[in-house]
């Protein structure tokens, strides 16, 4: 395989080097911000032998080479455009020029929340975990450690290990926002254990204090104003950290340089926890508890259609990008209810999209397509669905509509069913993980569902295509 060349078919393919702004590599996909997408000749792309795959999403073109060859092909492809090497965020910077503001604000979220999402998914795992041991009708009737009581401490860790990052969610969400507004992601860890601490009211505990009359306050100068915390809360920590990076850029431009370390954070700190305390969080609380409110009255009231339209419509929102806003919404519905039932939507969605792609493998001719059916059906069965939806099922379209239909059915079925889970997990065939162990036998239906309807969909349209 002379790679050199067929790095020059791809450069050629992508509409030449002066259509490239900028470009880099992840571990299996070349990444583009291209200043015009309409340049590529696709079908001569994917006629390359090296090439598994192509899509465009959020402003970026990728082209799916494969682990330990894409750094290859990725320098050889720079050598002979003479483009110097470029970082994720050079690349991110130069897409982001093409977006609409829809499309931007997206994008923000989609990069405040993926950076702390090893650590969200880490957790809903060990809360698996707990769930496991915890819950009852898994092993006996009891739960198991009611069986084995010498088990109690170790699901007790296992829970708060696993929770931890929930407890001090806006701390997480702290450092990863104020580092996406431009200011110091320390402030935003402080910022965001300040609106958690423990003198202050648990926001788990504000109904029942709310009722009794005894929510604490402090009284500046006559001003009275509610010691609430935020635990599990999103908008609150998100506007603050928009604040206090805003605040902190505009000191550091105002203050000379000798003073900045004295006067900069705390200036900073002290007026957006004051902001935070007296309008940021009373206000965005009380948005954040009413967007959930509602959300949760709608799939109440209308289950089955709700779970029909979320499910069947979920694979649309990755194509859009605005799937990302939906686990700002996940983690809303958790910090406030405990539980999600969008979530289970989505991992049953991801199986669908391999499901389809796996069908491919079997009902193609074309070895290269059923290598990448394979490698990407696997994929979008733990989690990641982008090879799979990008590389293969939009590009037949009738796998895509397949994976929907599927999912649509799923989703209705364990929405009827009041399937929750209680937390983000893995968004695949591990997910059941997350779900409450006494609505594990309804996933595994649903998992079935979406197993097995895309693929004989899928397979049956492509049989009948070749005739």
């Amino acid at each position: 395989m002379d790679l050199r060349q067929q790095a020059g078919q791809i450069l050629e393919a992508i509409g030449g080097k002066e259509n490239i702004s900028a470009a880099t590599h992840c571990v299996t996909r070349l990444r583009f911000a291209l200043k015009d997408e309409e340049k590529v000749n696709t079908e001569q792309l994917e006629n390359i032998d090296v090439v598994k795959g192509s899509f465009s999403t959020n402003g970026q073109y990728q082209v799916v080479i494969g682990q330990g060859t894409v750094d290859k092909v990725y320098n050889e492809l720079t050598d002979i455009a003479g483009l110097g090497h470029a970082t994720k965020d050079d690349v991110k910077t130069a897409s982001e020029e093409k977006l609409n503001p829809l499309q931007r604000a997206i994008k923000t979220l989609a990069d405040i929340f993926f950076p702390i999402l090893p650590a969200i998914v880490t957790a809903g795992l060990l809360m698996g975990i707990n769930n496991i041991l915890t819950g009852p009708g898994i092993f006996y009737k009891q739960p198991f450690i009611e069986v084995h009581p010498s088990w109690a401490d170790f699901a007790g860790m296992i829970n708060l290990i696993a929770n931890t990052a929930f407890v001090f969610l806006p701390g997480l969400i702290g450092w990863s926002a104020v580092k996406k507004f431009g200011g110091n992601p320390l402030l935003g860890i402080v910022l965001g254990l300040m609106l958690v601490h423990p003198d202050l009211l648990n926001a788990w505990g504000y109904g029942e204090a709310l009722k009794a009359g005894k929510i604490p306050h402090w009284n500046i100068f006559g001003l009275q104003i509610q010691k609430i915390g935020y635990q599990g809360q999103v908008l609150p920590v998100l506007l603050a950290s928009y604040v206090l990076s805003k605040i902190e850029i505009f000191l550091r431009k105002k203050i000379p340089d000798a003073f900045q370390l004295l006067l900069v954070a705390p200036i900073a700190l002290l007026v957006t926890g004051f902001l935070s305390f007296i309008v940021i969080g009373p206000i965005t609380f009380a948005i954040g508890n009413a967007l959930t409110s509602g959300l949760t009255s709608i799939f109440d009231t209308f289950p089955a259609l709700g779970g029909l339209i979320y499910g069947g419509l979920y694979g649309l929102l990755v194509v859009t990008g605005m799937h990302h806003t939906f686990l700002a919404v996940d983690i809303q519905l958790i910090g406030s209810t405990g539980s999600t039932f969008l979530w289970p939507m989505l991992a049953l969605s991801n199986i669908a999209q391999g499901s389809a792609a796996f069908a491919m493998m079997f009902a193609s001719k074309d070895e290269k397509l059923k290598g990448l059916s394979m490698t990407s059906a696997i994929s979008a069965w733990l989690g990641i669905t982008e090879p799979a939806m990008f590389g293969v099922n939009l590009r037949f379209r009738y796998p895509f509509i397949s994976a929907l239909v599927g999912s649509a059915i799923a989703g209705l079925f364990i929405t009827i069913n009041h399937v929750r889970a209680t937390s983000i997990g893995v968004g695949g065939l591990p997910g059941f993980l997350s779900i409450f162990p006494n609505k594990w036998g309804v996933f595994f239906i649903g998992m079935a569902i979406v197993l097995v309807v895309p693929f004989v969909s899928t397979y049956l349209i492509a049989l009948r295509k070749r005739k």
